[in-house]
């Protein structure tokens, strides 16, 4: 999508079955009206009491909804283009097309990178985590948009309209084209991926291993501890919540990878392989961007239920916490004098054992 945008495109369609094209502009309305509508809930269920105390949770997921009705947002210029088979919105509507579709995807990942490293923290550093978020976690927010941004600005800059060539009756369509050198537009590409996808995945994908190590330890301790509190119904309540929140987390993760990685490795074919696709049938080209196309449209509508999901689990976790937490103060009110060493001995367990976050 990023080579040009036209009714010969990826982003066209054009050429293939006559039904193509109705079957992908129906299908992106539809992802377009279902996507909108999941986005906009999940905003309006971060407006929860409990996650308006959450701090960086409500932060992320505030911004990953943004960057999703952004991403959707582009969805009716792309429609026009199929239908009509020309470009109608101008260079400007060319910048800010193509800009959107890069600025979103860095802001998506790049969240997820902050995302992760949040459970990660709260998990190795419990009692760090559990201070107040105050300003960081926007500021955070502000800087990943930033960064979205500076990355984004060289497509927006070197992208003009051009006019094609006079088609069946002199009619002349409009493109939106790159206007670097073949070489340069290679290297701009493949630093997207590596900054889109493959950095930030082998950074998650470490994250994620070192919370595997650090719950894999845990549960050793707890079984090496006996039952004790550690054994509880309630901790092991509280423990599976926990278990949740970061499985989808990580949901979400591999969601966006499903979602987005054919779509680069169709783009980087493209650009590094044109040979290996010259056996492809224009019909074959024409499905393969309909699925691309399609697929990471459709990351933006699954999305919403995994928020949703995940805020849910969340709010059972602060929930589980908050009761936990009342019921220990109460228990220490409660104690004689001698219980003290016992009481702080179990709260140490607690908190050694369960990776409180």
């Amino acid at each position: 999508c990023f080579t040009s945008v036209s009714p010969a495109s990826p982003r066209s369609g054009g050429g293939g079955a006559p039904w193509v094209t109705p079957l992908l502009g129906s299908t992106l309305v539809a992802m377009c009206v279902l996507g909108a509508a999941g986005n906009l809930y999940t905003l309006a269920v971060t407006r929860s009491a409990a996650l308006r105390r959450a701090g960086s949770m409500r932060v992320f997921i505030i911004n990953l909804a943004a960057a999703d009705l952004l991403y959707l947002a582009t969805i009716p210029f792309v429609v026009c283009t199929y239908f009509a088979r020309d470009w109608f919105f101008g260079e400007t509507g060319c910048r800010l097309l193509l800009s959107l579709d890069l600025l979103t995807m860095h802001a998506s990942v790049f969240v997820l990178v902050a995302m992760s490293l949040e459970r990660y923290r709260a998990v190795a550093t419990p009692f760090g985590a559990r201070r107040p978020p105050g300003r960081r976690h926007w500021l955070a927010a502000l800087g990943v948009w930033a960064a979205a941004t500076a990355l984004t600005l060289p497509m927006m800059v070197m992208i003009q309209l051009r006019e094609g060539r006079p088609g069946a009756g002199g009619l002349v369509k409009r493109i939106c084209y790159p206007t670097w050198k073949p070489e340069a537009f290679r290297a701009y590409l493949t630093l997207l991926f590596f900054t889109s996808m493959l950095v930030p995945g082998l950074v998650m994908g470490g994250l994620y291993t070192g919370l595997a190590h650090h719950y894999w330890v845990a549960q050793a301790n707890l079984v090496r501890g006996g039952s004790g509190r550690g054994g509880t119904a309630l901790s092991r309540l509280r423990r599976q919540l926990k278990y949740r929140v970061v499985g989808m987390v990580f949901s979400i993760v591999v969601a966006h990878w499903v979602c987005f990685l054919p779509f680069w490795a169709w783009q980087l074919a493209k650009l590094f392989s044109p040979e290996a696709l010259r056996s492809l049938s224009h019909a074959a080209h024409t499905y393969l961007n309909f699925f691309v196309t399609c697929l990471t449209y459709g990351n933006s509508c699954v999305n919403p239920l995994l928020y949703t999901l995940l805020t849910r689990n969340y709010r059972d976790y602060l929930a589980q916490r908050g009761q936990n937490s009342g019921s220990s103060r109460a228990e220490q009110a409660s104690a004689p004098p001698a219980n003290h060493a016992a009481q702080d001995s179990e709260t140490t367990l607690e908190c050694d054992g369960h990776l409180k976050y």
